[in-house]
């Protein structure tokens, strides 16, 4: 992610320590919607097995209330049928005792200046963001802190750009309103939920109120296409360790949606927004047509099993050969944007890339946020202003700019015909106690690794190579 951006997401400073503190890796396959067991092989939860079709919950716990803020607005937009595709809900016995909830994850965003900075602190204490060797992980607060105070000026900056905060919040609720009228016309009446990862409302604030309102049957919906371990990993996590010690959650039938990047309606739509801005060139043929992704660490996907890149290659496939069905056979590239610190990201950079095609003469440029379905900072100020004003100083001379889906009729209505899909597939979460955490809770061998760990650290942080480091990346 961007240093002036960081996903535009991070939660205040008044969130509760409990939610920050227990974090351990845990990972689940590439699937569309499963159920949530025990795993096997507690050792290697940091890496995210491509068959397996289980979660391990790890540690757990139940947050305090939390700060609210004001709603914001409703979609206007209204919910269409798309075509063959569409799904309806049909009533049962079963169905009709349940009381079905839906749970949007997301990332969240800084509403107002003054949040960017304690946002920013919640981000980076994510250790799915920042993945500290286990020796090293008491260092995660105190690392989250530096970074979030060095890099707040210019994530202002950014934010300040697009009218003072975030709008994902809103633009997330509207989604969910949209969603849940889509849902009652398909005959299945639901409550939908926004749960955010690191601001307000936060995903344990929305699991609370699925528990007051004694939810029965619930599915869970992370607005990400693709599947990645910083993303829906860590939302999932956040989820594992509140149902675990909950009774009344722990028996709560819960699908989980991983990905949902290859469904027919979400490449249609996608297909069809492109479509539309591609017209709008004067000659629509000489169009490159650019998606940007969301980068990871090139160590998610090496060392820890990350399927992100593969499945954004596949969705990128997917798009451009229903665009070649409609006629349109456009050259196109795949980027990655927002990468921040001195570690290897994803690669093509897509600043690096937009010099290049400039370099090579290309004049028409089309860029799509591909790994993004609402506006927010990455959109807004990083594609629209930062690599706009690169693009055009590159020799690219006409801009165009794909917008994320949002309310988009067709895809409100594939999202609702995913849930409808995922909700037999909903099964109790277990919460099996592991090695690895008990191990966490004895004193000596705790005190040994902090004996030994602040040694490491104190070399580490003071070594010349890790001065110049941050003095390169967070300066």
């Amino acid at each position: 992610m961007d240093a002036a951006s960081c996903s535009g997401v991070l939660s205040r400073a008044k969130l509760p320590v409990s939610n920050l503190h227990k974090f351990n890796q845990t990972l689940g396959s590439h699937i569309v919607s499963v159920s949530c067991q025990s795993s096997e092989g507690l050792n290697n939860v940091d890496r995210v097995s491509s068959q397996s079709l289980a979660y391990t919950v790890r540690e757990s716990y139940l947050c305090g209330p939390v700060q609210r803020r004001n709603p914001a607005g409703i979609c206007a937009a209204g919910v269409a049928t798309y075509g063959e595709n569409a799904v309806e809900y049909e009533s049962h016995a079963q169905a009709a005792e349940d009381k079905v909830g839906v749970l949007l994850l997301n990332l969240g965003g800084p509403d107002t200046l003054h949040d960017v900075q304690p946002f920013l602190f919640n981000l980076f204490a994510d250790p799915d963001i920042i993945r500290l060797p286990r020796l090293f992980r008491f260092l995660q607060w105190p690392l989250a802190k530096l970074i979030s105070v060095v890099r707040a000026p210019k994530s202002k900056e950014g934010y300040a750009a697009i009218g003072g905060g975030s709008p994902l919040r809103k633009i997330t609720d509207e989604q969910a309103q949209a969603l849940k009228t889509a849902l009652e016309a398909k005959n299945l009446p639901v409550n939908v939920y926004v749960g955010m990862r690191y601001w307000y409302p936060f995903t344990e604030e929305a699991v609370q109120q699925i528990k007051r309102d004694r939810i029965t049957r619930l599915v869970v919906l992370p607005l990400y296409p693709q599947f990645s371990i910083s993303t829906t990993g860590s939302s999932i996590r956040v989820l594992q360790n509140i149902f675990r010690e909950d009774a009344y959650l722990s028996r709560l039938p819960v699908s989980i949606i991983r990905s949902w990047y290859q469904r027919e309606g979400y490449i249609n739509s996608m297909a069809d927004l492109i479509q539309k801005e591609v017209e709008k060139f004067q000659k629509p043929e000489e169009v490159m047509i650019f998606f940007s992704a969301h980068g990871v660490p090139v160590s998610y996907v090496e060392k820890a099993g990350d399927p992100y890149r593969d499945q954004m290659e596949e969705c990128i496939y997917l798009i451009m050969q229903r665009l070649k069905d409609r006629g349109i056979n456009n050259d196109h590239t795949l980027a990655y944007q927002s990468r921040v610190g001195p570690v290897k990201w994803l690669k093509p950079y897509t600043d690096e890339v937009l010099v290049e095609l400039g370099q090579k003469g290309v004049k028409s440029l089309l860029a799509i946020p591909v790994s993004f379905v609402s506006e927010h900072i990455e959109t807004l100020e990083e594609i629209d202003m930062e690599y706009k004003e690169l693009a055009l100083e590159s020799g690219i001379e006409n801009w165009g700019r794909v917008p994320a889906l949002n309310c988009t009729p067709s895809f409100i209505t594939d999202l609702a015909d995913a849930v409808i899909e995922a909700l037999p597939s909903a099964l109790a979460m277990s919460a099996p106690k592991n090695i690895s955490q008990e191990d966490d809770h004895n004193p000596v061998r705790y005190a040994i690794k902090m004996f030994f760990g602040s040694i490491l650290a104190f070399v580490l942080f003071f070594s010349p190579r890790m001065i110049n480091a941050f003095r390169n990346q967070l300066f």
